[in-house]
């Protein structure tokens, strides 16, 4: 009789135990699907900022929608300069609406940072990216590295140039072109670069502004300059060139003997985001191996490890690369900008 009450206890424990189990892995996955069920959340509204081309910056939100369709992005979309100016503008105002913003080079987004307006963010997809590419407080992040090169109308030009001197040379007066430091972040940059280089210095742009160069807004524009046949020879950044040459333009991307500048458009959040989460998405995203591959897609060069180049395009390891110390071309660009409409106008 004991034994078999001590056989119906035990059962009755076990039973019990059983149940208390089963409630908790209940419990856990409930626990589990509510966490999973928070970091799917992602919604609301996104202002992106960005200086991107307003086709490509369309093509990115339809990516980040496709993952993210509980996101309405608002876009908007100038030159960097204007981009910054604007952002500045609604800080003066009481109120930044960017939540995100995407532009042209380190450099800009250096004077953010210095004036406390950015916030850093531990992406996971950072650890792809290579390291001398992003911000080490991780503010900002590269993006895709994007060169400045020479484009050349092969109607109107035989010959291809190997040089820099291209656009110095007295044979090509009136027929250049280039985009102005005053409306292009990478054309800022280019400019702080350049200066700094024993080889070119200031000499370089008065030579240009010389030959009676054209200086229009952007990069865009410069294309249409050269790919029209109005002007024989422009500055540029790379991937226009190839992508415009794919789709049948009479133009040809040249990175000159001498090296070239490179922008990678970084991301980052900014400090008062009123959406940071889907900012952070965002950010992953862009970083993500669809992200990129999404950048190749769209003609860029990618800044992620693995991922190729579009054909036409060298990556930053085939590229000779002109580099200055990025904290002082920040602390002169105004001063660099100045000096420039004084060169150009002369």
């Amino acid at each position: 009789m004991r034994k078999w009450m001590l056989v119906l206890m035990f059962g009755i424990l076990m039973a019990f135990a059983a149940g208390c189990g089963s409630k908790e892995s209940s419990e856990t996955s409930n626990a589990s699907e509510d966490t999973n069920n928070t970091e799917a959340k992602v919604e609301g509204s996104l202002h992106f900022y960005t200086s991107q081309p307003d086709a490509d910056a369309a093509k990115l939100v339809e990516g980040f929608q496709a993952k993210y369709p509980d996101v309405k992005v608002e876009t908007f979309r100038s030159g960097t300069e204007e981009v910054i100016s604007k952002i500045k503008a609604e800080k003066m105002a009481g109120k930044i609406q960017a939540d995100v913003l995407l532009v042209a080079d380190a450099v800009t987004f250096e004077s953010l940072k210095e004036e406390d307006m950015l916030q850093a963010y531990e992406t996971e997809e950072a650890t792809e990216i290579p390291s001398e590419l992003i911000d080490p407080d991780h503010t900002y992040f590269g993006t895709k590295v994007m060169a400045t090169g020479l484009v050349v109308n092969t109607e109107n030009v035989k010959e291809m140039p190997t040089s820099w001197n291209a656009l110095t040379s007295k044979e090509v007066k009136g027929k250049i072109i280039m985009p102005s430091p005053l409306y292009s972040g990478a054309a800022a940059y280019n400019l702080g670069v350049f200066t700094r280089q024993d080889t070119f210095g200031w000499d370089f742009y008065k030579n240009i502004a010389a030959n009676d160069v054209t200086v229009t807004k952007g990069n865009g524009d410069v294309l249409k300059g050269v790919a029209g046949g109005e002007k024989d020879y422009g500055m540029i950044v790379d991937y226009l060139v190839t992508r415009a040459k794919a789709e049948g333009s009479p133009v040809e991307l040249i990175y000159p003997e001498e090296g070239v500048p490179v922008i990678t458009e970084p991301i980052g959040i900014m400090k008062d985001a009123q959406n940071v989460e889907a900012a952070k998405a965002f950010v992953d995203f862009v970083l993500s191996e669809d992200g990129q591959k999404l950048a190749a897609e769209l003609g860029y060069t990618p800044i992620r490890k693995g991922i190729e180049a579009p054909e036409g395009l060298k990556t930053i390891d085939e590229i000779k690369v002109l580099s200055a110390d990025v904290q002082e071309l920040y602390k002169t660009r105004d001063a660099d900008k100045k000096e420039f409409e004084t060169v150009i106008s002369e």
